[in-house]
């Protein structure tokens, strides 16, 4: 290893060594995804939060629930998925009506309905929620994997010299400490997203749970 008085970040990454390049390109793989998880998940509950009050200001306005589902149904990507979870309770229902079931039967229909689309609801916004945790709690280690590696290439190149200097080895040691900020870089993002996001599908969730349970009183002051 032949000391240099170049420090730039581009050429201590492209003197690094095989294994520690390909940790950084590793590294930087996952920072990609995990910004591209983290802007599309961000809009999606941007979008999900708006779409959701929306429709609870058109479920308590007041109007027919009958019309609001057929509105709903004929093109529910607009509406959101708490209108989803309204469309298959109501339409449970309507079909609970139309064999002239029992109280319990015309709500018990429409409860396991909602809670089915519910879980799909849940499950979609909580895509890519496992990889921003993954990604968080991995890139630190693997960045340190690096480090390691590039570190003990340093000093194994030191041995076959016979004069050790701090020039000789801070290259070697500054490349191989390059691996472990890019992992920290790809991991602090990723927790943040995780941690933040996850609060907001949890508030989702508790305002899908309370219009399920109000729902269901709607629809048992009908068949009373």
């Amino acid at each position: 290893m032949q000391p240099t008085s170049d420090l730039s970040l581009i050429t201590l990454i492209l003197d690094a060594s095989i294994p520690v390049q390909l940790v950084m390109l590793i590294l930087i793989g996952i920072s990609v995804l995990s910004w591209t998880y983290i802007f599309s998940k961000r809009a999606t509950l941007k979008r999900a939060h708006e779409q959701t009050r929306l429709f609870e200001d058109d479920f308590w306005a007041g109007g027919d629930l009958a019309a609001l589902q057929k509105s709903v149904s004929s093109s529910p990507g607009d509406y959101g998925a708490l209108a989803r979870i309204f469309d298959a309770g109501m339409t449970e229902f309507i079909k609970a009506r139309r064999v002239n079931g029992n109280a319990e039967a015309l709500l018990d229909g429409p409860r396991r309905a909602m809670r089915a689309s519910y879980q799909r609801e849940m499950d979609s916004l909580e895509s890519h929620l496992n990889f921003l945790a993954s990604a968080g709690s991995v890139s630190p280690y693997i960045g340190l994997l690096g480090t390691v590696w590039g570190i003990m290439h340093a000093f194994l190149g030191l041995s076959a010299m016979q004069q050790a200097t701090l020039a000789a080895v801070a290259p070697g040691i500054a490349e191989a400490l390059i691996a472990t900020a890019i992992g920290l870089f790809a991991a602090i993002p990723a927790v943040v997203a995780y941690n933040r996001y996850t609060n907001e599908i949890d508030r989702l969730s508790m305002r899908f749970d309370s219009f399920i349970d109000e729902f269901l009183n709607i629809l048992q002051r009908q068949v009373r």
